[in-house]
Formats: structure tokens, sequence, C-alpha cells
């Protein structure tokens, strides 16, 4: 009996066993808020700006990406004044109590919070009734800020 025939699988089924916990890590960090979009950029410059890889930080299990080193100090110096309102999600969805992916280019700043929609149709809707939309929003996300947006 060859000893390499029996050792190699066996080499190689521990290495896939051992690194695949290191693997999944890494993905759950390579998705990035606000789609790569600059949460500063919002504020600063009033538009949607892409991020770059070169200007990257992490925040409460969030990966953000900036347009510049600027904005990039700016939400170290105060993260909690750029992040959007609802951990990202529409503004809109959480008023109807669901939780929908926004759309980046879908935004408003509201008395100095970001509000994200799940596109720009919703968001006409949305616009509609700002302060009755963020009233329903804030009392909704206390009972679903910690679901599965599947579970809602």
């Amino acid at each position: 009996m060859n000893i390499s025939k029996v050792l190699l699988p066996a080499i190689v089924l521990l290495v896939s066993v051992v690194a695949t916990p290191v693997f999944g890590q890494d993905v759950t960090h390579s998705t990035p808020g606000i789609s790569g979009y600059d949460p500063v950029a919002y504020f600063t410059d009033g538009k949607a700006m892409k991020g770059s890889g070169y200007h990257v930080t992490e925040y409460n299990g969030v990966t953000y990406t900036f347009a510049s080193r600027d904005h990039k100090e700016l939400f170290q110096g105060n993260p909690e004044k750029y992040v959007p309102a609802y951990g990202g999600y529409c503004a809109y969805g959480v008023a109807v109590g669901k939780k929908f992916v926004s759309d980046p280019e879908a935004w408003k700043v509201v008395n100095g919070t970001l509000y994200l929609n799940l596109d720009k149709g919703i968001q006409s809707k949305w616009l509609k009734d700002v302060p009755g939309y963020i009233k329903k929003s804030e009392a909704n996300w206390k009972e679903i800020k910690n679901k599965a947006p599947a579970d809602l």
C-alpha cells in the first residue's frame, strides 16, 4: 500500500475543514454598506457617489467605502452622523413594516439623517409625506430591527 495515496487525501480534507470557517468569515465582511457608495458624499457633495477600495473602514460590522481620504476621516470622526437610517434599508419599507434593499441613488437627507429608498418610484411616494413615513418608520424599526427581511 502506497502511504501517499492515503496521506494526501487526508491532508487535503484536514486543510479544507480548517480553512472553511476562515473563508466564510472573510465573505461576511466583503459586501460594502450602501452598495459601495460613499455615505459622506450625500452630506458634503449633495449627491450619491461611488466609494473607492482605496478608502475603506468598518463600523458596527459594516464595511463602508469612500470617494476620498477626507471623506473617510470625516466618517471616522463621527460615523453616526453619516450612516443611513434603518441600517440602510428602505425608509418607506420600514414604514410599512418591511426591510427592502435600497437603491443608493434614491436618497434624501432630512434633518441631518440619510434616508434611502427601494427605488425612485417608491421614493416619490415616500416624498409625499416624509414626516409621516419617518414617524411610522421610527415606531416600526423598534419591532423589526433584529428580524431577518425574509421573516417580515
